[in-house]
């Protein structure tokens, strides 16, 4: 195998997840010999950026024209990016193309719960993934069965302190990043409050959900999990405007076409704080479609156990989706879901699939998972200590092994090497015969 010589690549960090991850990478990255450098946006970014960094207060107008030139300053050659559809993140994705700079998209993972997502371009709907079930049948032949990784130690309250300590920051900092919009739709003020009242009901609410498992149990149902409104997913790549829109259309679906003995499961999303009351909102609708008593708005439980017993799951685009299909239950997608391919999910309108719904072939998933796995997806998280150290450790074998993420330079030499030597495999049968000819 040929050895080929370390490229210095120079990489630029912009908005990570909320915590240490982006922080500690790049001092791995740094360790081998690799410039990092990073621009801040707010004042959350610089809490979980405590080295060197540049800040940018200008104008979003102004900002394509400074990533630019700061790009060409420093001859940046990978970026690292958590999200892909907030403003000056897109802005930058597309100058970074101009500049043929390696982009590296961070997302949830596609898969729950020991992965990260991770792809070069683009993540979710923006992802350069085919939707063809015999692509992905082809794709999966060469490689082996899909891994279960060891599992990852994840704590729900690192997750909210993580986002509580860097939306407080962009708070009282905002005053140093005068220009600065949050990505997230709302007040953060208001949002929150109404952490303080989650925290606050924790206890009863927990009661709650306990109760209306036990009544789950015993009745057929289907799962609507919820996602989060300033979800870009719902934002960029649904029909719809709101969360709460989502819902009215599927309870006024699931009202007129779903069997009567089946119920709607609506699971609320654990890291949902809006001050506005689901229960109260699913309680209201459901009552003016004469489905009161079959629609059961759930705080709790666990979602891989809640899809496994389900008869099917309808989601707007969630990565919960994957849960559904590993599953083996038939999910409807009505967004945009780098999983909605045919074979895979429901393919058809939402008012046919309740009493016809369309399982997944299990082939065709499995190769899925196969390519997801080999591709977009890194093991780790970054819910506590040990989880980000691995998802550190399974980025840097990323960047530095896949061919997607190297350098352009680098895939083309390797590519022709790989090219080169198929070439000369395939041409020795036929100079052994001329020779004994």
């Amino acid at each position: 195998m040929k050895a080929y010589a370390p490229v210095k690549r120079k990489f630029l960090f912009l908005q990570g997840p909320p915590g240490p991850f982006f922080w500690l990478l790049g001092q791995e990255l740094e360790k081998r010999g690799h410039p990092v450098h990073r621009i801040n946006l707010n004042g959350g970014d610089r809490l979980d950026w405590p080295g060197k960094a540049a800040n940018y207060r200008g104008r979003p107008s102004r900002w394509p024209r400074y990533f630019d030139a700061y790009v060409r300053k420093h001859g940046i050659t990978d970026i690292l990016l958590f999200g892909d559809c907030r403003p000056m993140h897109l802005t930058a994705h597309g100058m970074a193309k101009l500049r043929n700079i390696n982009i590296h998209v961070f997302e949830e993972g596609y898969i729950r719960p020991h992965w990260m997502t991770m792809e070069p371009d683009g993540v979710n709907g923006h992802s350069t993934l085919s939707r063809d079930p015999e692509w992905f049948l082809r794709e999966a032949e060469a490689l082996p069965p899909p891994n279960e990784p060891e599992p990852i130690t994840a704590s729900f309250n690192r997750r909210v302190r993580d986002s509580l300590r860097y939306y407080l920051a962009v708070w009282f900092n905002r005053w140093q990043f005068p220009f600065n919009r949050p990505h997230r739709p709302g007040s953060l003020a208001l949002e929150g409050i109404g952490w303080i009242v989650k925290f606050a009901r924790e206890r009863w609410r927990r009661k709650e959900a306990e109760a209306k498992l036990e009544r789950i149990a015993r009745e057929p149902y289907f799962l609507f999990p919820l996602q989060l409104g300033s979800d870009y997913q719902i934002r960029t790549h649904s029909p719809f405007n709101t969360m709460r829109d989502a819902a009215i259309y599927v309870m006024e679906s699931f009202a007129a076409y779903a069997p009567a003995d089946t119920s709607l499961v609506i699971k609320e999303h654990p890291l949902d704080c809006e001050i506005r009351s689901w229960r109260s909102f699913l309680h209201h609708q459901a009552a003016q479609l004469g489905i009161g008593d079959r629609v059961i708005h759930i705080a709790g439980g666990d979602l891989t156990e809640l899809s496994e017993n389900s008869r099917g799951m309808v989601t707007v685009n969630s990565t919960s989706g994957t849960l559904g299909l590993a599953a083996g239950v038939p999910v409807f997608v009505m967004g945009t879901a780098i999983y909605d391919v045919p074979g895979i999910t429901h393919q058809g309108v939402l008012d046919e699939y309740w009493r016809a719904p369309q399982k997944p072939v299990p082939a065709i998933y499995e190769a899925f998972r196969k390519v997801l796995e080999n591709r977009c997806l890194v093991v780790g998280g970054i819910a506590s200590e040990s989880a980000t150290r691995t998802l550190i450790d399974s980025t840097l074998s990323r960047l530095f092994e896949d061919p997607a993420h190297l350098p352009p330079q680098e895939q083309l030499e390797r590519t022709l090497d790989a090219q080169a030597a198929a070439a000369v495999v395939g041409a020795s049968p036929v100079t052994s015969v001329v020779t004994g000819s």
